[in-house]
């Protein structure tokens, strides 16, 4: 049981009442335990890719059993295949059957996906029969498909609903989500989510609230308060969260505006219930999640389909990094070798992804017997600790080269974002959470070898507050406006920004 859940435990529980404090025990215990997320929009695009390609090649297999031994073959299969793979994905999409709801029960939803590819056959037999195209196409290819597209279709539905009730068990599709404010004002709100739970793949995990009075119990319409609002940054900190509503009406501004300040700094989203409020939006302001309303506040900064291409994106020009720099990696640690005693890598425990704690690995610049792994002293210019080939690996930045192996076999570094700092460093005496207010927002992202503020001078010495200020500013707006172009952008002008060295020693 880790330290934090008893903390909270004893916060949020009554002494005296030992049921009720063993009930919440068990729901933190549980949610202790990270466990990784699976994106529901990735799962769904992934079977609308696996079922484009199967009805494909399915109309492809037949036309070559029946067409092409007698009539070898003709353009207008190729056009007419895949376009009607594509409608009947189309069709499939507006009969909403990408969901995991759907996933998980196949028999329940396979009318409804047989009557999606008949639609589509019947829209073609009504354009065959207008156009004319009587002989351009045989009947019983046609046939054939629809039949043959069936089959697959139901073996392909069953396999997926085997993978997704797997995947659902373990909780890699739930959606976390702890609700903000307690009382009379959740307490719909937590109805109509828990009413919407199996649809919406929400696990709600309990209730956050500042108040102690009466206004807040420790019960809302069956889950538990499970403490305050810092304790909810805490909590986010050791397990994984995916969503926070808010109960709060629009009317408490100033409430509001504190428990954002302290939340927008976690990788999440977070949403406004508009369940119980009186002002009214238009309705395409709202998102919905199940049948409950809700207002956009903060949206996780790179997620579904954005994660995946990133990852990608680090894991392949990663390891063609890795080739192209290894000759330069062996000399650089021959040279380490020769020049003082002592190991060729220093490691480095540093903040990463939403606060974990990760070592990193860097080509040690300093003596053996004066190394900082804590960088409780920022290195200055002209620096005695620091070796002959450590002053000019620092400056050149081949001393962060080691990293390449955290991109693509750790995973915990990316090849751009904020770069990650070593937990104790300072900026004029102080902590860097202590100098920048909302610090820890640069964590949403994975950190990275280099990112914005790089390339835009900030990189070096942070001798006094306003460089980290710029630092961070840089980092944020990374992190509002990435896409992999401006990664590939970042990439690019780097070996440039390296040529300026006046403030790296």
């Amino acid at each position: 049981m880790c330290a934090f859940a008893l903390r909270d435990i004893k916060a949020a529980a009554p002494a005296n009442d030992d049921s009720r404090a063993a009930s919440r025990l068990a729901e933190i215990s549980a949610d202790a335990r990270p466990i990784p997320a699976y994106s529901p929009v990735v799962l769904a695009g992934l079977v609308r890719i696996l079922e484009f390609a199967l009805i494909t090649a399915t109309g492809f297999a037949v036309h070559r059993l029946h067409v092409a031994p007698g009539y070898g073959y003709g353009f207008e299969y190729f056009i007419v295949i895949p376009g009607m793979a594509l409608l009947a994905v189309v069709a499939w999409q507006a009969l909403d059957l990408y969901t995991p709801t759907a996933f998980r029960t196949p028999i329940g939803q396979g009318l409804k996906l047989a009557g999606g590819w008949t639609l589509v056959f019947l829209a073609a037999l009504a354009a065959i029969f207008f156009l004319k195209l009587d002989n351009a196409l045989s009947r019983v290819w046609l046939l054939g498909w629809y039949a043959g597209g069936l089959a697959v279709l139901a073996a392909e539905r069953f396999a997926v609903a085997a993978v997704v009730r797997s995947l659902t068990q373990q909780g890699k599709l739930d959606r976390r989500t702890v609700v903000v404010g307690g009382g009379p004002a959740a307490e719909p709100v937590l109805r109509a989510l828990a009413a919407s739970q199996q649809d919406s793949d929400l696990r709600i995990l309990g209730v956050f609230d500042d108040r102690r009075d009466d206004r807040s119990p420790d019960v809302v319409a069956g889950y538990p308060k499970l403490g305050t609002i810092d304790d909810l940054v805490e909590f986010a900190r050791h397990t994984r969260l995916d969503l926070v509503i808010f109960t709060l009406p629009i009317s408490a501004e100033t409430r509001l505006l504190q428990m954002l300040r302290k939340l927008w700094v976690l990788p999440i989203d977070i949403r406004l219930a508009a369940h119980t409020n009186k002002l009214r939006f238009r309705p395409r302001s709202y998102s919905y999640i199940g049948n409950v309303p809700v207002l956009d506040v903060f949206d996780k900064p790179i997620a579904d389909w954005d994660v995946l291409i990133k990852s990608a994106f680090d894991k392949i020009v990663g390891a063609l990094c890795l080739l192209l720099f290894a000759p330069v990696m062996a000399a650089v640690a021959l040279a380490i070798k020769l020049d003082s005693r002592g190991p060729v890598l220093f490691r480095q425990t540093r903040y990463g992804f939403n606060n974990e704690k990760i070592e990193v690995y860097k080509f040690r610049s300093m003596y053996a017997d004066k190394l900082d792994p804590a960088a409780a002293k920022l290195v200055t210019k002209g620096d005695p600790r620091v070796t002959r080939v450590g002053r000019f690996i620092r400056k050149t930045s081949l001393d962060e080269l080691p990293q390449l192996f955290n991109v693509v076999f750790q995973g915990n570094l990316s090849l751009v974002g904020p770069r990650p700092h070593a937990m104790h460093a300072r900026a004029a005496e102080h902590l860097y959470d202590e100098v920048v207010d909302g610090y820890f927002a640069r964590h949403r992202v994975k950190p990275g070898l280099t990112g914005w503020a790089q390339i835009n001078g900030w990189r070096g010495e942070t001798d006094t507050p306003e460089k980290i200020q710029k630092r961070v500013e840089c980092d944020l707006y990374y992190i509002e406006n990435w896409s992999i172009l401006l990664d590939i952008y970042i990439l690019a002008l780097t070996p440039i920004a390296l040529l300026k060295t006046e403030n790296a020693y």
